[in-house]
């Protein structure tokens, strides 16, 4: 992804969740994918999809449920 797609979609991920500590950054080796961050925290995974002349981002997140206990 270019920068330019990874500033905006922090920016709307940002205001969607009201949460400043969230983060889009560049994945290392891939151009089609960004990972999304709360702090230092990985979450998930953005990708890029355009099909059709249609660009759309799927936001993919796994909730193990270990996490779910705490």
């Amino acid at each position: 992804m270019k920068p330019d797609e990874i500033a905006k979609l922090t920016k709307f991920l940002r205001a969607k969740f009201e949460l400043p500590s969230l983060s889009v950054r560049k994945r290392p080796q891939k151009n089609d994918s960004a990972e999304v961050y709360i702090g230092d925290e990985f979450i998930g995974v953005i990708f890029r999809d355009e099909e059709d002349g249609e660009l759309s981002y799927n936001f993919s997140m796994a909730i193990l449920e270990i996490d779910l206990d705490e």
